[in-house]
């Protein structure tokens, strides 16, 4: 056997050993509604740029994707978006998708007129599309579209939509079409939390504006929990500057009962003893219990040993890890440090200060475990809480699930 042969079955020995090792699979579908296909439609994978058109008999198919968890979605002028998650594990998948049509157009909505509807939308604003520096740089296109609800009762703030709202991001060079699910603003617990399905598309821009967008792209994927998600997959999360910690919460040990406080409290302010209260000093009884139940019911107590992602991370499947821990896991991201305007808007994480300022999240697990992909995205996204800086970062610094950092010229 001449060394070309021997050479050319090795190659393809290799070729054939990275196509098992990199499996892809393929979405595969037919648009129609309760009459006929429907050629022409847009269909998105939320999350990402990837898209594709049906065909003149309604068919698509889009092809060349890993095993994981996608959010198909189907846009046609004259009836409701379409959206539909969808789990690719060892096979590709076939979706018969039947649109609704959209009865009612935009301009036959009435929108009862409320007084606070401003207000609502700056705070939907606020903590959809946050407050950081790329932020200043975003804009919704069509607010109108948004469906805003306040339930007085229960002080809950809910807003939502039947169309796409189109988000234009200068900052980062996308345009965003977000199918939005559900958004709610809990005022007696400061709780943010939405669900949506986002689809980029690439601005149009000089080459020198290109660059600056893929500088700003990688800064806002760097340290992101994308990043530390994929990261925790891949085995890297320490190489690439993450360190994480323990954090409990135990009961203040310093501060009495609330039932011994409430019972002096009581005590020392009605009756005869309540002449007392007008004029009462710093050593006065009724002045210490008041203290009393001031201080906070419990603290937190930061564990400085290093968790090591080794044993916090567990396989559930060839496509699918997870992490299930106790208390509140503490990330430091060591790459990039927070800034002061940061640490004015409320998000800032305690630390010691020997710690420095790095780039600080909790996660805070709600209903365990956390289900997570290769490529970062999150399975059962209502699983946890962000506090720290990942709740500062919203849309505005949102870059595609199959973002990688780029090289600048």
């Amino acid at each position: 056997m001449s060394l070309k042969s021997r050479l050319l079955i090795a190659l393809l020995l290799t070729t054939i050993k990275l196509s098992f090792g990199q499996a892809t699979f393929s979405i595969n579908g037919t648009v129609r509604d309760d009459k006929e296909t429907i050629p022409g439609a847009a269909i998105y994978l939320s999350g990402t740029k990837i898209s594709t058109i049906s065909n003149n008999q309604g068919k698509f198919s889009i092809a060349n994707l890993p095993a994981g968890n996608y959010d198909l979605l189907i846009q046609v002028v004259g009836y409701l978006p379409y959206a539909k998650s969808i789990i690719i594990a060892g096979k590709s998948v076939q979706v018969d998708a039947t649109l609704k049509a959209n009865t009612v157009t935009l301009n036959e909505v009435v929108i009862k007129p409320d007084p606070n509807r401003l207000a609502y939308l700056n705070l939907f604003k606020d903590y959809f599309i946050g407050r950081t520096p790329n932020a200043k740089e975003c804009k919704i296109l069509n607010s109108e579209v948004l469906l805003i609800d306040y339930d007085k009762r229960n002080r809950l703030l809910t807003v939502s939509s039947n169309e796409f709202l189109i988000i234009e991001n200068k900052a980062l060079g996308y345009r965003i079409k977000y199918l939005l699910q559900n958004f709610e603003y809990d005022y007696k617990t400061n709780i943010v939390y939405f669900a949506g399905f986002p689809y980029f598309e690439e601005l149009k821009g000089s080459k020198s504006k290109i660059n600056k967008w893929n500088k700003k792209r990688n800064i806002a994927y760097l340290g992101s929990s994308g990043h530390f998600f994929r990261s925790l997959y891949d085995g890297t999360a320490q190489n690439e500057g993450f360190v994480i910690h323990k954090l409990a919460t135990i009961d203040n040990k310093n501060r009495k009962p609330d039932s011994v406080i409430a019972k002096n409290i009581r005590l020392l302010s009605t009756g005869n003893k309540a002449i007392n209260v007008i004029t009462f000093n710093k050593d006065d009884s009724l002045n210490y219990w008041l203290k009393e139940r001031s201080k906070p019911k419990s603290m937190a107590v930061l564990n400085r040993a290093n968790v090591l992602a080794d044993t916090l991370v567990k396989t559930y499947n060839n496509d699918l890890k997870y992490i299930n821990f106790s208390d509140e896991l503490f990330v430091m991201y060591t790459k990039e440090k927070e800034t002061e305007e940061y640490r004015q808007l409320g998000f800032y994480v305690s630390r010691s200060p020997d710690m420095g300022n790095y780039q600080t999240s909790l996660i805070n697990l709600r209903e365990p475990p956390i289900y997570f992909y290769k490529n970062g995205n999150i399975a059962n996204p209502r699983s946890f809480l962000f506090k720290g800086f990942w709740a500062y970062e919203k849309m505005a610094d949102a870059v595609p699930l199959e973002f990688t950092p780029l090289p600048i010229k």
